[in-house]
């Protein structure tokens, strides 16, 4: 607490001391250009001797400012507006003259016309406050204390809010249990172990089982929407339609909803008075900001996906603290990948090109804005909101999930966690925070940096097609490169490369997730068997199965109906997974269950192909640039977290275990229920299609 208080006082100092020197070279230049402004006496002075002057006349003028002009303005009231606007002006230059007259040397050297004094005074009140501002605005206490003045405005503006409990749902994108375990061990999310330990911890903290795409396409559908069927990967491509569908697409995102909702049969966790704010999927929320799956709509009022950024910018100390955050991160990116390449740190990508303003726009602006949107909904008293912070998840991605380079980020959320919970001490309701994650991070080096080919090319050479000698970049699956290109409405429909109408045996599509493949034939508009596979490429499957950067390869069989194919000829039907887990023993528990799921999905992938994985170390090999990434099975991705308050029922019995982002959205739909919230009650029928 002691601490505390000294950084604060420190940082006021600190920011004390800056207004004085900026000040003070404003009346330098002043000096400099204006005639009848002087800082020297007719004989000359030294340089020293002159800058000395205007520190003490600006260090006067800025003191008289702030003991003297509270009481003039309380005197001031009196005065009808219009003298007072031309006072202002002839009230601040008289303070200048004053500040100028108290220099034990200003009888010779501080000189201004008193005409003058009145513009000096307000060039130098402008600077000063720009200075103050921009120093405080990166300051949490301050941006707090401005959010508490609009509180009570909008407090005074609106009705009493009901007394029922409204709930804010925050995920903090790709932060996995253990990682989140082990930030509070170090210190570095103090609010988070707040809520954890202390005297009277008020949270329980519960880990969950990702399905096996463990991607926030997959999750965050299942959390908002409550079905996630049909959803194999990141990415994958669709025979019926001949379309590569992705998660962080707008027009992917829209369908995927779309199907999710027709599914169900209900608009998703946040249909009444609900708001969405920096997701994938609107929830079924009136309220939407920076959500993906509206990206798409180019006019009309219903388009709400980038007003979040209007309605934050429209501040300019939002701005401004924003744009030096904003600097400052880009800085620290390039600091950081320079040391990593200094010392050689290994495993290591590339981070340059425009990936720096990428990583700035997701851990600064979009963090910014998202959390100014839920504080607007907290103050403007809804009853759901659902937020998604993406600022961990693509910096672990390229500097890895326990990296020093990520430690920073969690600090920075934990703040962000910190404002959230203090600004709903102001807002008209009460407020139960759940803190969540949709999936974790692996560790681990890409398939390409280890064995000097990427997925594709060892398909290819499978199938006995020509290997190209420079392999071809993949794409990463983060998703804050999608946010950036919808919100500077840039074009996002790429199509990966792959041919909308494939001839006779075309080539195969090959596409990669995190650490699973997909291989499809675009040609065969069925979902090939194992047998029909053998007879076209006889060696494919043999030399996937066997690779030792494969764990191992699901594809259907005739005989079976699906097969497990691992290394030395090991083939395990699906339906004997539960007795026999074969090539899946390394991988945990669930994993039988996350398989079979999958593969009765219509869309699923002709071959999936799943990363090897180390127990011991928890790592995988991703198909994709990425040395932290998920979307597969294997370690830390597949274990998130649900931190809830225990304010609302325990989220399962004891002994019985959470597992698949549909189980989860049941959840968060019964606590919402208990606080009287926002759903559209299923029937029978529904929940047990959900289930």
């Amino acid at each position: 607490m002691g601490g505390a208080r000294w950084r604060r006082l420190a940082s006021q100092v600190g920011r004390s001391v800056a207004v004085w020197a900026v000040s003070t070279v404003t009346m330098l230049v002043l000096a400099g250009i204006l005639p009848d402004f002087k800082l020297q006496s007719a004989d000359g002075d030294s340089a020293t001797r002159i800058g000395v002057t205007a520190a003490f006349g600006a260090g006067a003028f800025g003191l008289l400012s702030a003991l003297v002009w509270p009481l003039l303005v309380r005197l001031l009231l009196l005065v009808p507006a219009l003298v007072l606007g031309l006072l202002v002006f002839v009230l601040n230059g008289s303070l200048l003259l004053i500040a100028l007259r108290i220099n034990p040397d200003g009888g010779l050297r501080g000189q201004v016309a008193p005409e003058t004094a009145v513009v000096v005074a307000a060039v130098m009140s402008a600077v000063a406050s720009a200075t103050g501002g921009a120093l405080a605005v990166r300051d949490d206490d301050a941006y707090r204390r401005r959010l508490y003045r609009l509180a009570d405005r909008r407090r005074r503006a609106m009705p009493p809010g009901p007394s029922s409990p409204g709930t804010v749902f925050l995920q903090l994108d790709g932060v996995g249990h253990d990682v989140l375990l082990a930030a509070v061990a170090k210190g570095l999310m103090p609010t988070v172990a707040k809520l954890l330990g202390g005297d009277r911890p008020t949270h329980r903290l519960t880990p969950w089982r990702t399905d096996w795409s463990s991607q926030t396409g997959a999750s965050q559908l299942g959390i908002l929407h409550g079905s996630n069927h049909d959803i194999p990967a990141f990415r994958w491509y669709e025979k019926d339609t001949g379309e590569v569908m992705v998660c962080n697409r707008p027009t992917s995102a829209a369908e995927l909803q779309r199907r999710a909702v027709e599914f169900t049969g209900d608009g998703g966790l946040l249909t009444l008075d609900g708001a969405s704010r920096g997701n994938l999927f609107s929830g079924g929320a009136d309220e939407q900001a920076l959500v993906l799956s509206i990206a798409i709509r180019r006019r009309g009022r219903e388009n709400r996906s980038r007003a979040g950024y209007f309605a934050y910018f429209s501040d300019p100390a939002n701005a401004v603290r924003t744009a030096m955050s904003f600097v400052a991160e880009v800085g620290r990116e390039i600091g950081q990948s320079t040391r990593s390449r200094l010392t050689k740190q290994r495993p290591r990508i590339k981070r340059g090109g425009l990936y720096p303003l990428v990583r700035a726009f997701a851990t600064v602006v979009e963090r910014d804005v998202v959390v100014a949107a839920v504080m607007g909904d907290m103050l403007a008293g809804r009853t759901a909101v659902y937020a998604d912070l993406v600022a961990y998840d693509e910096v672990a991605h390229h500097s890895g999930p326990r990296s020093r380079d990520a430690a920073k980020v969690l600090q920075r959320l934990d703040r962000s966690i910190a404002l959230i919970e203090n600004v709903a001490e102001h807002a008209p309701r009460p407020y139960r925070i759940v803190v969540l994650s949709d999936h974790g991070q692996s560790p681990g080096e890409t398939f390409q940096g280890r064995y000097g080919l990427t997925l594709g090319d060892l398909v290819r050479a499978g199938c006995g097609l020509p290997v190209p000698r420079r392999a071809r970049r993949t794409h990463s699956g983060a998703e804050a490169r999608a946010a950036v290109r919808a919100a500077l409405r840039r074009p996002v429909e790429e199509k990966d490369g792959q041919h909308r109408h494939p001839g006779r045996h075309s080539e195969p599509v090959v596409l990669a997730s995190g650490n699973l493949g997909l291989v499809s034939f675009p040609d065969v508009p069925h979902r090939m068997t194992k047998e029909e596979i053998d007879a076209r490429h006889p060696a494919l499957l043999t030399t996937l199965a066997n690779h030792p950067g494969v764990g191992f390869v699901l594809v259907r069989s005739e005989e079976h109906g699906g097969v497990v194919l691992g290394a030395h000829g090991a083939e395990l039907p699906v339906a004997e997974l539960d007795d026999k887990q074969g090539p899946l023993a390394d991988f945990g528990p669930g994993v039988a269950d996350a398989v079979r799921r999958t593969h009765s999905f219509p869309h699923t992938a002709d071959i999936m192909v799943n990363s090897w994985y180390d127990p011991a170390e928890g790592e995988v090999l991703a198909f994709e640039e990425q040395i932290g990434s998920h979307g597969g099975l294997g370690g830390a991705q597949g274990k998130p977290f649900l931190l809830s308050p225990h304010a609302f029922s325990a989220p399962v019995d004891d002994g019985e275990d959470l597992v698949g982002a549909e189980h989860v959205h049941q959840v968060l739909r019964r606590w919402l229920r208990e606080c009287n919230g926002p759903q559209v009650p299923l029937t029978d029928e529904q929940s047990e299609r959900a289930a």
